[in-house]
């Protein structure tokens, strides 16, 4: 066997260590299942909160919309949507404006249930905002943004 190809453990160590990457996902699936579990008496997720949330507008949203809000492909929206859609929270409406496309709005039951969770997610999230201390919270989606 070549030890050409052998990368050392020290790189394995400066990876788990310095990798922004590696360490914004860890992050990022910590926060999820903080907010998947304080949702869950709900029966949502915090994905399916935020989508849920992109949805609570005056007028029925495009599709194309909430993908940029939510930073998603349409593939994966669709796929995210059907079983709000299943549990009558949303609907899916035919454009007047174009045939080929669709709004989506909550439904009154999905009105109800947003209303029930955005308590939730305000308590969840002031314990993550007392986590990263005075200014955390303000630097990190600063910081976040710059990245994105």
């Amino acid at each position: 066997m070549s030890n050409e190809n052998v990368i050392p453990f020290s790189v394995t160590l400066e990876v788990r260590d310095t990798c922004l990457c590696l360490h914004v996902q860890r992050a990022a699936r910590a926060l999820a299942r903080r907010f998947d579990t304080a949702l869950r008496p709900l029966g949502l997720t915090n994905g399916q909160f935020s989508l849920l949330m992109s949805l609570n507008r005056p007028q029925p949203a495009t599709m194309g919309s909430v993908a940029q809000v939510l930073d998603m492909d349409r593939t994966t929206l669709t796929a995210a949507l059907k079983p709000l859609e299943r549990r009558g929270l949303l609907e899916s409406l035919a454009d007047p404006k174009d045939a080929r496309s669709r709004l989506l709005q909550l439904t009154p039951e999905g009105r109800a249930l947003l209303s029930r969770a955005v308590p939730i997610w305000r308590d969840t999230h002031a314990l993550v905002d007392d986590l990263l201390g005075e200014g955390g919270p303000a630097r990190l989606r600063s910081d976040l943004a710059a990245i994105r």
